[in-house]
C-alpha cells in the first residue's frame, strides 16, 4: 500500500522559514508535488519535481521563496519555504503520480498524504 507522509509544518512568524518533508513508502514516483489548501479556498498547486529531479515546477506566488528537492535513495521530497507570508497559511499536502497529466490540477494526482498545517503569523 502506497503511503505519503508529510512532516515539518508548524507556526512561524512572517519572514521565517519552514522545511516540509514528504516520505513515500517504498518507492519513488514519476512526479511528486505539493499542494495547499487554506480555509474556504480550493486546493492549489505549489510546486512539483520530476523523478530524476531535473525538472522542477513552481506556482508564481512561491517562485524565489520556495525550493523543492528530492532524495530518491530515501524516497523523500522536501519543500524548503523561505520568506513566509501570512497568506502562505494553509494545510500543505504531498501528492504523487506516475502517469502524465496536467501539472496544476489536483485531480491529476493519484496519491496523497494526510497534510501538515503551516501557520504564518504577522
Amino acid at each position: 500500500q502506497v503511503q505519503l507522509v508529510e512532516s515539518g509544518g508548524g507556526l512561524v512568524q512572517a519572514g521565517g522559514s519552514l522545511r516540509l518533508s514528504c516520505a513515500a513508502s517504498g518507492r519513488s514516483f514519476g512526479l511528486t508535488g505539493w499542494f495547499r489548501q487554506a480555509p474556504g479556498k480550493e486546493r492549489e498547486f505549489v510546486a512539483a519535481i520530476s523523478l530524476g529531479g531535473g525538472s522542477t515546477y513552481y506556482a508564481d506566488f512561491v517562485k524565489g521563496r520556495f525550493t523543492i528537492s528530492r532524495d530518491n535513495a530515501k524516497n523523500t521530497v522536501t519543500l524548503q519555504m523561505n520568506s513566509l507570508k501570512p497568506e502562505d497559511t494553509a494545510v500543505y499536502y504531498c501528492a504523487a503520480r506516475d502517469r502524465p497529466g496536467p501539472l496544476y490540477y489536483s485531480t491529476a494526482y493519484d496519491y496523497w498524504g494526510q497534510g501538515t498545517q503551516v501557520t504564518v503569523s504577522s
